[in-house]
């Protein structure tokens, strides 16, 4: 019996291997083989051959990845988009929003009377009463107990995320769930999350009015119950729960990431800071709140905060993108269906396209004048019909709290500012900023 066991595993194992080199089949030149790479192992696939230390150095050799994709996706975009739009992102009504939320920001910095303070947490609640604006159709105080524990649970999943528990949890799901380890903690905190967003959905259900739409979740409802007959549609709940958590917890997170790296660096480069502050007083001055239509005359400004993006090379490896058909490509075929994640890291650090891409340069984005110039390599929120859905929102985020801040306060580190880590967290899905305390001293 024994034999017999032994001679079927090492039949399967033979038949896994034989499938594996076939999958790569064809021969070049006839639109059959597939780009080169590490061999596969069976079940495994590639994880073994990825330095966990350095995840995306091993994605720069790696071409692509299979993943779920379809047209589930292409409407819940295009509904989330108009709709996103409709409550005023990326016009006047959310820079208004925006101009509010920054004045209990700049409120929050006051209160710390010079002592130190994380400036991840209060950028956190900042960006994310907007999404909550946006989203729930109200913002939260920045005392809330409740708030600031969801908030602060955003960080947890991302981080474990991005770290090989996650990796883990991503290749063998159902065994990872009963191994204990860090990924638990991140489980646990997106059924908190959870909780928190299903009580937020059944409080507008009670609530609603159908011609008076309030928020994104509203008008989901209303379209919903527009879709009821419709046995093959994606509005329904289980998407609105997965939609409105990912508003809610990317929304929040990319861009409060981004502001905590830019004052970390602010604060690492003081003559950079002294820069933009100078250039900030000479065109909005202290007397009124900073609006969008000063952006244009800030490119100083305006160049820090896109080499924060770029250095920071927050999400390196984007968001998949789907080949919905063959494609021929120097030789090789990608077979329809094939998930291809666009390198971004390889664009914001390629050395051909910045003078030094691994510091912290904004001249790499001003021309001799001082003028802004913009860079074809600068892809921080991806490109094509994959390109973040909130960017405009984000945009107009990054500008208005970065200059709010900087008009009112100089920011600096208690050890000065060579105590400042600013070498980012690597990880397989984002490159985090590393935990630190920072000083805001008014001007």
């Amino acid at each position: 019996m024994d034999l017999l066991v032994s001679v079927a595993l090492c039949a399967v194992v033979l038949v896994l291997v034989l499938l594996m080199l076939l999958s790569q089949g064809g021969e070049p030149g006839k639109g059959r083989t597939l780009p080169p790479g590490p061999t596969p192992l069976p079940l495994l696939g590639n994880v073994l051959s990825l330095d966990r230390s350095n995840i995306i150095q091993s994605f720069m050799q790696v071409r692509g990845l299979l993943i779920s994709n379809g047209p589930r996706w292409q409407q819940l975009r295009r509904f989330t988009l108009t709709c996103l739009r409709d409550f005023g992102m990326g016009r006047k009504r959310m820079e208004e929003w925006i101009v509010q939320e920054s004045r209990h920001l700049v409120t929050a910095l006051s209160d710390t009377h010079c002592t130190i303070f994380d400036p991840a947490t209060l950028l956190r609640s900042s960006v994310s009463n907007v999404v909550c604006a946006l989203v729930f159709g109200q913002r939260f105080n920045k005392q809330d107990t409740c708030f600031l524990r969801l908030l602060g649970l955003f960080g947890t999943i991302l981080r474990t995320v991005s770290g090989p528990w996650g990796q883990l949890y991503n290749v063998f799901p159902g065994v990872m769930r009963w191994l204990p380890g860090p990924h638990n903690h991140a489980l646990q905190a997106g059924q908190e999350i959870k909780c928190f967003v299903r009580e937020q959905i059944q409080q507008h259900r009670d609530t609603l009015i159908p011609h008076a739409p309030r928020d994104f979740i509203d008008c989901y409802l209303l379209k919903m119950d527009q879709e009821k007959d419709n046995p093959s549609t994606e509005f329904h709940y289980e998407n609105l729960e997965c939609t409105v958590l990912n508003l809610f917890l990317a929304g929040t997170e990319t861009t409060s990431t981004t502001l905590t790296f830019a004052f970390m660096l602010l604060a690492k480069y003081p003559h950079i800071q002294e820069r933009v502050q100078c250039e900030i007083d000479s065109v909005v001055g202290g007397d009124r709140a900073p609006v969008m239509e000063d952006r244009r005359k800030l490119p100083m400004t305006e160049a820090v905060l896109s080499e924060t993006q770029r250095l920071l090379d927050l999400v390196p490896l984007s968001v998949p993108h789907m080949a919905t058909q063959d494609i021929a490509f120097r030789g090789y075929c990608i077979p329809q269906g094939t998930v291809i994640f666009p390198m971004l890291h390889s664009l914001l650090k390629d050395e051909q396209n910045w003078v030094d891409p691994h510091s912290f340069n904004p001249d790499h984005f001003l021309d001799s004048k001082g003028n802004y110039r913009s860079n074809p390599a600068f892809l921080p929120f991806s490109a094509g019909k994959r390109a973040c859905v909130g960017e405009s929102l984000a945009r107009m985020e990054l500008f208005l709290f970065l200059v709010s801040v900087l008009q009112r306060f100089t920011v600096s580190a208690l050890l000065g500012p060579d105590s400042l880590d600013i070498n980012r967290e690597p990880g397989s899905f984002a490159n985090l900023p590393r935990p630190c305390m920072l000083i805001a001293t008014p001007r």
